[in-house]
């Protein structure tokens, strides 16, 4: 299902993830099995899949931490997540805010002392950022980041929700 899902035109397009067995282990592999902290949950309606959604502490990943910091001070012990609508028929029915919204909601209890998630999105990524916007975060800054997909700006957003 993920591989698919990666492969998925749209997905592809912002993720920019190899879609192999042998990449999807490699790469979400070590969260499942636990010798990675990054959670990675699949997002549901009526027990059917349609998105992925995964968080982390920004301190556990110090290179992306360090450029991060350089667009925007980051808040000690700060999470971010990353997520995706892998079924194009879920699309645009606001389900990617309802994830995020609840993901973020979840975050709380799991990580007593975390006070932010911060989320970068390209400029270019309206759909995401929008979804960013629509789950209660605010734009906090602007800047250059090395994009997921080489072929985008380096122009980002960065995006903040504080509890």
């Amino acid at each position: 299902m993920l591989g698919r899902w990666l492969a998925e035109p749209l997905v592809a397009r912002w993720w920019n993830h190899e879609s192999t067995e042998a990449a999807i282990e490699r790469d979400f592999g070590p969260s499942i099995d636990g010798r990675d902290p990054t959670e990675i949950c699949i997002a549901t309606v009526e027990d059917t899949p349609f998105g992925l959604i995964q968080r982390y502490r920004i301190d556990d990943n110090p290179e992306y931490a360090d450029e991060l910091a350089g667009v925007w001070r980051i808040p000690a012990g700060a999470l971010s997540i990353d997520y995706l609508i892998g079924e194009p028929t879920f699309r645009g029915r606001g389900l990617g805010a309802q994830m995020i919204a609840a993901f973020v909601a979840t975050s709380w209890s799991r990580y007593p002392d975390a006070r932010d998630v911060v989320v970068p999105v390209s400029v270019a990524n309206r759909s995401s950022w929008m979804a960013l916007e629509r789950a209660g975060f605010q734009r906090v800054a602007r800047g250059e980041l090395t994009p997921d997909n080489p072929i985008d700006s380096r122009e980002h957003f960065v995006y903040r929700f504080a509890r």
